[in-house]
């Protein structure tokens, strides 16, 4: 499974207007960590296919939406349910700490 990729509008859709339960990605194509975490967010997201949905964003292209988080540095993966901001994990993070916020969220 690939993260799905996402803009703001498809953004604002998803987590706002449909109410999902879901992780964004916050990414840049040429960060190397984010190289990293993004096939174990993809190997998390095939566990949990059907709970929530799992997308990435490259911040080069959706700065401003970036910056509406205040977010500094990728990879940052947040967390939303119900139209609600549950947090963020930044960084090298590692598969169990993603899943035991997943399992915080659901």
């Amino acid at each position: 499974m690939v993260l799905k990729k996402i803009n703001a509008g498809l953004f604002n859709k998803a987590i706002y207007d449909n109410n999902e339960a879901c992780i964004v990605a916050f990414t840049r194509q040429d960060c190397h960590v984010c190289k990293e975490v993004v096939p174990r967010l993809e190997e998390v997201a095939a566990k949990y296919q059907g709970k929530l949905s799992f997308y990435a964003m490259d911040v080069e292209q959706e700065k401003d939406l970036f910056k509406s988080f205040s977010l500094k540095g990728v990879p940052q993966l947040l967390f939303f349910k119900d139209g609600e901001f549950h947090g963020k994990l930044a960084g090298d993070v590692e598969e169990e700490d993603i899943v035991e916020k997943i399992d915080d969220l659901i």
